[in-house]
C-alpha cells in the first residue's frame, strides 16, 4: 500500500480563494473589509517567516492587514496597552499575538487579554471553553485545519477510533474536542502513556502533535489507517554542511505512507490550513461581531 498524499496546500489555496469571493460580497453590500492585526515582539527568526506568510495571504483573501512589531525589550504592560487598544478598535476584528513572546511577558496573560470575539488563534479561554461545552466559538487554526482535511478526506468520521499524540492547549487538547464532536472514539496520547505503539494500532486517524521529528514510525500505523501530521522539525545539515537541515514532521513520512492509506506532508500539510483557518476565523468573527450571516453565500 503506497498512502494517498492530503495536499494541505492546494486545500488551503481553495480555501482562501472562497474566503475572498466572500471579503468581496461584504465589501459591496456591507462596505467594509475584515481586519486582522498581527503583533510581532522581538526578532524570533520563524516567527518573522511566520508572520510574513500570515499577512502575504490576508492580503490574497482581500482582509485588511495591520502589523505592529514591538522591540525585544517591550515590557508586559506596553504589550496589553496595545491590546486594549485594537480591542477597542472597530476596525479591527482580529487580533493574533504571534507566540513565543520574551521571557519577561506571560504569554497567559496576553491570550487572554485579547477580546474573546476577536481572539481568531482560539486560545482565550473563554473560547476554549466555548469549544469543550459545544458552544460556538473560535476554533484554534491548527486543530481546525486538520478537522476540515479529515472531513474532505472521509466525509463522516462517525465511529473512527482517534488517537492524538500530544495534549496542548493548541493543538492536542482541542483537536480532542473537535473530532469527539465529530463522533469519534477519542483518546489523547502523551509522554506518560504506556504501550503507545499499541495505542497507536489501533488507531483509524492518527494526529501527530508532539514536536519530536520522525517519532512515529510506520510500524505503528495499521494499515489503512489516515495520518495527519502537525509537527514540523528542521533535521541538522547532512554530514556537517552548511546550510538548513530537511524539515520532516512527527511522523517518519517514507515508512508511515508504507501502511497509511493516506498522510499529510511536511512541508505542505498541515502548515498552510493553520494560516488558511487565521483568515476563516478572521471573517467569522467579523460577520459575528456584526451579525451577518454569509454560511450559504
Amino acid at each position: 500500500m503506497t498512502a494517498n498524499i492530503i495536499d494541505g496546500k492546494a486545500f488551503a489555496n481553495d480555501l482562501v480563494s472562497k474566503l475572498a469571493i466572500k471579503v468581496k460580497l461584504l465589501e459591496s453590500k456591507h462596505q467594509f473589509k475584515p481586519g486582522l492585526a498581527v503583533v510581532l515582539v522581538g526578532n524570533n527568526p520563524a516567527s518573522e517567516v511566520y508572520v510574513k506568510n500570515k499577512i502575504r495571504q490576508t492580503e490574497n483573501s482581500g482582509m485588511i492587514s495591520i502589523e505592529h512589531r514591538l522591540p525585544e525589550s517591550t515590557s508586559q504592560q506596553d504589550l496589553l496597552s496595545l491590546i486594549k487598544e485594537l480591542n477597542s478598535d472597530n476596525s479591527i476584528d482580529g487580533i493574533l499575538v504571534q507566540l513565543p513572546l520574551p521571557k519577561q511577558i506571560d504569554e497567559n496573560s496576553v491570550i487572554n487579554a485579547i477580546s474573546a470575539e476577536k481572539d481568531v488563534d482560539g486560545f482565550n479561554v473563554i473560547n476554549a471553553g466555548l469549544l469543550a461545552t459545544g458552544g460556538n466559538g473560535l476554533i484554534p487554526c491548527t486543530p481546525l485545519g486538520c478537522l476540515l482535511l479529515l472531513q474532505d478526506y472521509l466525509n463522516d468520521l462517525t465511529g473512527k477510533n482517534a488517537v492524538i499524540i500530544g495534549r496542548s492547549n493548541i493543538v492536542g487538547k482541542p483537536m480532542a474536542q473537535l473530532l469527539t464532536q465529530s463522533h469519534c472514539t477519542v483518546t489523547i496520547a502523551h509522554s506518560k502513556t504506556v504501550d503507545l505503539e499499541n495505542v497507536c494500532k489501533n488507531a483509524d486517524i492518527i494526529v501527530a502533535a508532539v514536536g519530536r521529528p520522525q517519532f512515529v514510525p510506520g510500524k505503528w500505523i495499521k494499515k489503512g489507517a489516515i495520518v495527519i501530521d502537525v509537527g514540523i522539525n528542521r533535521l541538522p545539515p547532512v554530514d556537517g554542511r552548511n546550510g538548513k537541515g530537511k524539515l520532516v514532521g512527527d511522523v517518519d513520512f517514507e515508512s508511515a505512507s508504507k501502511n497509511a492509506s493516506a498522510i499529510t506532508p511536511v512541508p505542505g500539510g498541515v502548515g498552510p490550513m493553520t494560516i488558511a483557518c487565521l483568515l476563516k476565523n478572521t471573517l467569522t468573527a467579523a460577520c459575528k461581531r456584526r451579525n451577518i450571516d454569509l454560511t450559504d453565500k
